[in-house]
């Protein structure tokens, strides 16, 4: 069983570079080979997940104009701060009510209200929870992770959203960058750059919000060692060269082909990396919480842009 779960695992992932093959059926087939037989490559994919999703963002920027990509991060600001405030005071509420404990609720706020696992570990980092905490913090986003994975795209398509409206909708409702992108690559291309450029906009107020909590905690400021979000750095200097140096042009429409390829195979990562024990560590409650404040914030979001409020 061990061995032929490898060879699926190596057999799906060659998979991901077939030109036809699409993101959505990549997290899926990830998701039953590692709910079926196992991931045995289970450390290593998890930490491929994340290398792979940042060498593919650079490699993204690299079809992105500067200029687009700045207006889009200013247009967003307003409802960035309107939003992430928003989420924090319901996801307070919502840990209340059910009995949340105190540090697992606000790092499912955390990772719902910014950007999931990121910033559950940045604000981890200034908080202290107990390992249990963390875990199931990242369980819970992760599950949803996959789940919006695979109801967005539909659900934008039932709401006739068109595709600036989808990216605005996947960056600001979805957890993960990982599964923002994921969700755009399947509605188009404007739609993978509308939410790229927003959702890497918002994942920069990891600091401040890292440093706010620190503070009002009444503790010293974050001493642990936080993974920084370099991978936007290389998003915006790629964007830049290809910008101002536009005879590399055909060489960024290259990489950005190679890199989207990488994005799929990042999905398939995903969807391996959810086990039987992943789902069994997430408790009842805080999954419930997790669930009814990602509903929150969707839905809410969802109706400001078809009212548009939100353009």
């Amino acid at each position: 069983m061990k061995d032929l779960s490898k060879g699926l695992i190596i057999l799906g992932a060659c998979l991901c570079f077939w030109p036809q093959f699409p993101s959505w059926g990549a997290l899926l087939l990830g998701m039953v080979i590692a709910l079926t037989f196992g991931n045995p490559f289970l450390s290593r994919t998890q930490k491929l997940t994340s290398r792979f999703l940042a060498i593919a963002i650079v490699g993204m920027g690299c079809g992105m104009n500067l200029q687009t990509v700045a207006q889009t991060g200013m247009e967003g600001l307003g409802y960035t701060v309107t939003g992430i405030t928003l989420t924090f005071l319901v996801g307070s509420l919502l840990g209340k009510l059910l009995k949340v404990e105190r540090d697992t609720s606000l790092l499912i706020t955390s990772g719902t209200a910014i950007c999931g696992g990121s910033a559950i570990a940045a604000v981890a980092s200034a908080i202290r929870p107990k390992n249990q905490e963390v875990s199931i913090a990242l369980a819970t986003v992760f599950c949803l992770n996959a789940l919006g994975l695979l109801i967005f795209p539909p659900i934008g398509h039932f709401f006739s959203l068109d595709q600036n409206q989808f990216g605005l909708w996947s960056a600001l409702a979805i957890h993960d960058t990982s599964s923002v992108v994921g969700s755009t690559l399947q509605y188009g291309e404007t739609a993978l750059k509308v939410g790229t450029t927003v959702k890497l906009a918002r994942a920069l107020w990891i600091v401040p919000l890292t440093l706010l909590i620190g503070f009002t905690r009444s503790r010293q400021e974050p001493s642990g060692k936080i993974k920084k979000p370099w991978f936007i750095l290389g998003f915006l200097i790629a964007a830049t060269v290809m910008t101002y140096v536009p005879a590399l042009n055909p060489i960024g429409d290259w990489v950005e082909m190679v890199a989207k390829r990488l994005l799929v195979l990042t999905l398939f990562l995903i969807g391996a990396n959810l086990t039987s024990q992943t789902l069994k560590s997430v408790g009842f409650k805080p999954f419930l919480m997790g669930v009814v404040l990602w509903i929150t914030v969707a839905s809410t979001v969802l109706f400001a842009i078809l009212q548009g409020f939100i353009a």
